[in-house]
């Protein structure tokens, strides 16, 4: 008949081939398939505890001298609950901005959030290996342009969102509310951040026909297409059903949603577009973005010229001053630039070299290899509408019969 004996059994019956038949170590450890200093260890542990000595124990360690503190896994808790949107990366953030040294790694503070329940754990995602990431070199090469929906009044109407950001930067360009997303709406807020900006190089938006006529059964310049046009931008549009082309924006939306929009209903248009600009004001000075290194946007928007004044830190109580002062135009083959709704002469001479503009309250000064060739009043938005308005009007040309 076969007897199951247990561990702690078969232990003690190596021991005892040891202490009472007065066996070798070594021939018991061959035996029981184990190294003689196991066997010297049973041992010490029967001397000092007896039969009850020889069970299995516990293999953790009496100590662990890289576990997170206790104190700091509280702080990692708190910080979650009160900010339910940040993930490891800003929790790790704001961590070494309070005086943590060194932060948990990013795995710590996983781990630490599943194990208070605050999380629920998830299998890691791939990145697909057909995903490019991209960026402008500086401010103001491009600008991400889009609208959003979803932003609901408390009687039931739904507002959207004229929203833009600066490629480079991640800067919060455009941020507007309107009832309905007509063209005239859309430019409306785009040429407010012309006006307080200044106009980028490019533009990248979808097809959608507020921003390009192209893909209609009769293709046309819209009204955008046009600002684009009379400013010297290159408008880019992205790919039929590609939204990762404008990816940076539509991550924008997501932020957007999560932090100011999510089981919020506002009382009005007004109220709505106050909230926004406060969150925006907040997004551009003072949240860290993870895309550009925890920088702040505003930190990046800044254009590095001598004339420019550099951004304080994010400690001082006045607020960060944004925008940049000078931008670059090609000239045109025949000798135009366009700036802020102006067009303005640097000479035929210069077509297709790169020039720069500096821009101030009441002119517009052109330089070219840093020599100064033009300066000109600059006009308001408000004087441009009123000079189209009294443009002489141009009857279409009579279609010719054969």
């Amino acid at each position: 008949m076969l007897l199951e004996l247990t561990v702690a059994e078969q232990r003690f019956n190596a021991v005892m081939e040891v202490l009472r038949d007065g066996l070798r170590v070594t021939e018991v450890a061959d035996r029981y398939g184990v190294s003689r200093q196991t066997v010297h260890g049973w041992l010490r542990r029967y001397r000092t505890g007896g039969l009850d000595a020889l069970a299995d124990r516990s293999h953790r360690p009496d100590t662990c001298p890289h576990q997170m503190p206790p104190e700091v896994e509280a702080r990692i808790c708190e910080l979650r609950r009160h900010h339910p949107g940040w993930g490891q990366r800003r929790l790790a953030h704001e961590l070494a901005r309070d005086g943590v040294d060194p932060p948990p790694g990013l795995t710590s503070i996983y781990r630490a959030l599943v194990r208070n329940g605050l999380i629920q754990p998830r299998p890691r995602r791939r990145a697909k290996a057909s995903y490019r990431r991209w960026e402008r070199a500086r401010p103001m090469e491009l600008w991400q342009l889009d609208v959003m929906g979803g932003i609901w009044l408390t009687d039931g109407h739904e507002l959207k969102a004229v929203t833009g950001i600066d490629d480079h930067s991640r800067f919060c360009v455009v941020a507007g509310l309107v009832e309905r997303a007509t063209a005239r709406s859309v430019c409306r807020i785009f040429t407010q951040a012309l006006e307080r900006y200044g106009s980028p190089e490019e533009v990248l938006t979808d097809n959608g026909k507020v921003f390009t006529g192209r893909l209609g059964p009769h293709p046309a310049e819209v009204l955008f297409d046009r600002i684009c046009r009379e400013q010297g931008i290159t408008h880019r549009c992205t790919g039929v059903r590609c939204p990762t082309t404008t990816g940076k924006i539509e991550r924008f939306h997501k932020t957007l949603r999560a932090e100011l929009l999510t089981g919020r209903r506002f009382h009005s248009l007004t109220h709505a577009q106050q909230a926004l600009d406060a969150w925006v004001r907040d997004y551009n000075t003072h949240r860290p973005h993870q895309a550009i290194a925890m920088q702040v946007p505003a930190q990046r928007f800044q254009v590095p010229t001598a004339a420019a004044t550099p951004v304080p830190a994010l400690q001082s109580p006045q607020p960060l001053t944004v925008g940049p002062t000078e931008i670059t135009r090609r000239v045109s083959a025949s000798g135009l630039i366009g700036v802020c709704y102006q067009q303005v002469s640097a000479g035929r001479h210069l077509a297709g070299q790169i020039v720069t503009v500096r821009l101030h309250p009441s002119v517009l000064q052109v330089f070219f290899a840093g020599q100064l060739i033009r300066t000109v009043p600059r006009t308001s938005t408000k004087e441009v509408v009123q000079l189209r308005a009294h443009r002489p009007h141009r009857p279409k040309p009579r279609p010719t019969t054969t």
